[in-house]
């Protein structure tokens, strides 16, 4: 029998999600205002440092194990679709207050954060989602690594920085992040909308594929 998260799980977790949101924006928030590319996508992975640390919920650092839940796998998403909206909310939240205060001219945010989103706006739907796609492999390499209690906590911590660092400078598409950059930059339409799902789904695809291919290996 199919089962959903209860009320007070799905608060729990939406919660966990806004959260995860927020500290994902204020990670962009850093990458925006920093004037040296590279420092900027190292500084970014603080956003899902402390979300691991912390235990908040991250739609793309969570996605991958949908592979793996077997029977679980209905309420699983029920957990996804929560995480996901708490993300956006948290992501919303900080670019509108962003976008308010003195930081968004002040630091130079506005004509980079605009100039991010044409080029996302802009880009066709296959770039997008083939973006996104290796962004997915990367998010749940890092959150699964930093799992692993066997492993050095030097290694866990720097394959997470590296990751993030890697996806940033290598201009893969990650869903959350984006909520952020539209919300900050104030360009929130369907098409926008619209952009973000297709890149949900590019993020999922590839967050799945180290998992369904550890299945199909061992």
């Amino acid at each position: 029998m199919f089962r959903i998260p209860s009320i007070t799980e799905s608060w729990k977790i939406f919660l966990n999600a806004v959260l995860a949101g927020l500290f994902i924006g204020i990670a962009g928030t850093v990458y925006l205002a920093c004037p040296y590319p590279v420092l900027g996508a190292f500084l970014f992975a603080f956003g899902l440092l402390t979300i691991v640390c912390n235990g908040f919920k991250l739609y793309t650092g969570a996605i991958g194990y949908l592979a793996v839940q077997g029977k679980n796998w209905f309420y699983y998403l029920f957990v996804l679709l929560w995480i996901w909206l708490g993300n956006l909310l948290g992501c919303y939240a900080v670019g509108t207050a962003v976008r308010a205060s003195r930081s968004y001219e002040g630091l130079g945010i506005a004509p980079k954060v605009a100039k991010i989103c044409a080029a996302k706006i802009g880009d066709s739907p296959c770039s997008l989602l083939i973006l996104a796609f290796f962004c997915g492999i990367l998010m749940y390499l890092a959150v699964d690594t930093f799992k692993r209690q066997e492993l050095a906590p030097i290694i866990r911590l720097t394959t997470l920085v590296l990751c993030v660092s890697v996806f940033i400078i290598s201009g893969f598409e990650h869903c959350i992040a984006n909520m952020y950059y539209f919300s900050v930059a104030g360009v929130w339409s369907w098409k926008v909308m619209a952009l973000v799902l297709l890149m949900t789904l590019g993020n999922s695809l590839g967050g799945m594929l180290l998992p369904v291919a550890d299945k199909l290996r061992n």
